[in-house]
């Protein structure tokens, strides 16, 4: 296993297929799984080999590319008829993230100013997008890294929850590029992080993203964090999110909205770290968003143990909504909108950053 998240390529391109860290392994095993198909991506998505609404993003517009690969031979009718299909399956695969969306609706754009060209030249201008489109996303999260390292005071203290950090994204990370940004400007930061029941991203993948760093992190269960803030113990709270409505509702995993209200309550920074594509323009307010609903066993117990008692009844909400009004600045590629409002966010997608 190699030890530096930042040379760790969560996605890459090798032997025509793409290759992503198996994330449901780790950190007891480290292993690249090769996919070659629209399918095999789709599958890979709903499964979580791959997660984190940027990294699912990036995912969905190689599936789509290795679609129109996988298609090249066919004629144009069933070329056309089949990264159609593509492009669906791989939409469906989480409800959630909107930056699954985003990079299919980037894809479709490519695919459609090309559509009458041979099937090789579609296929080569998708994969060139989505190699793009990767590219950028480890640009935009530097930027973003930069932008949030600025609230960070030195020889602080930060609860994260869930991983939003080079596993979740192309590279470097959003909450946690935000850490990695305020460490490599000089700062000293050190990581509280929740083990974010019931998939365990925090314990399995943020605590062993920082570990590798040798960036300070301390482990704990997700109700021992009131118990950290009434203490002091917590200078900031740094997450990611899913989806971003107009109105500046935050959609991020399920737990999110709890940390948020105990973060009011003790008068804590509650800061959502997050690209433009996962802002929502066209969803309104947090009732809109839809939260998948993943499988019973994920709470039963976890991989071959299961805990709770058979036949028992199981909710499990993959995700939670954070009212706005409980947000005390998004930071984003373009700068950093405090109380965010729809008009601050809105600022966002103009051609000056809306840095307020």
């Amino acid at each position: 296993m190699r030890s530096d998240p930042e040379k760790i390529e969560t996605l890459r391109w090798r032997d025509n297929k793409l290759e992503m860290i198996d994330q449901r392994i780790l950190p007891a095993h480290f292993k690249y799984l090769a996919f070659d198909s629209a399918v095999s991506v789709a599958e890979a998505i709903r499964s979580m080999v791959v997660r984190g609404a940027p990294a699912i993003g990036c995912a969905a517009a190689y599936g789509f590319a290795l679609e129109a690969r996988r298609l090249e031979p066919e004629s144009p009718e069933n070329f056309a008829r089949g990264l159609e299909q593509g492009f669906v399956m791989l939409a469906q695969s989480r409800p959630t993230a909107v930056n699954l969306l985003w990079a299919l609706r980037k894809m479709r754009e490519v695919w459609q100013d090309r559509k009458t060209e041979s099937n090789a030249i579609i296929a080569a201008g998708l994969l060139a997008a989505a190699h793009e489109i990767t590219a950028e996303d480890i640009r935009i999260n530097h930027r973003l890294g930069e932008h949030g390292a600025g609230l960070l005071p030195d020889n602080s203290t930060v609860l994260t929850y869930c991983n939003a950090g080079a596993l979740a994204t192309a590279g470097h990370g959003t909450a946690l590029g935000v850490i990695r940004s305020a460490r490599d400007q000089g700062k000293r930061v050190s990581i509280i992080a929740c083990e974010t029941r019931p998939f365990l991203q925090g314990a399995r993948l943020t605590a062993w993203e920082m570990v590798q760093e040798k960036i300070p992190v301390t482990l704990i269960t997700d109700n021992m964090a009131g118990h950290f803030m009434s203490r002091g113990e917590i200078h900031a709270i740094v997450v990611g999110a899913d989806r971003v409505a107009a109105n500046g509702d935050v959609a991020n995993k399920i737990g999110t909205y709890m940390l948020a209200v105990l973060a009011a309550r003790h008068g804590i920074p509650f800061y959502v770290a997050c690209p433009l594509s996962t802002i929502d323009l066209a969803t309104a307010s947090g009732d809109s968003i839809p939260i998948e609903e993943r499988a019973a066993e994920e709470v039963t117990g976890y991989r071959d143990h299961q805990w709770a008692a058979t036949g028992v009844t199981v909710c499990n909400p993959a995700f939670d909504v954070t009212p706005a009004g409980l947000v005390t600045a998004l930071i984003t590629e373009k700068g950093v909108v405090r109380a965010p409002t729809e008009g601050g966010i809105r600022g966002l997608f103009e051609s000056s950053p809306a840095i307020q």
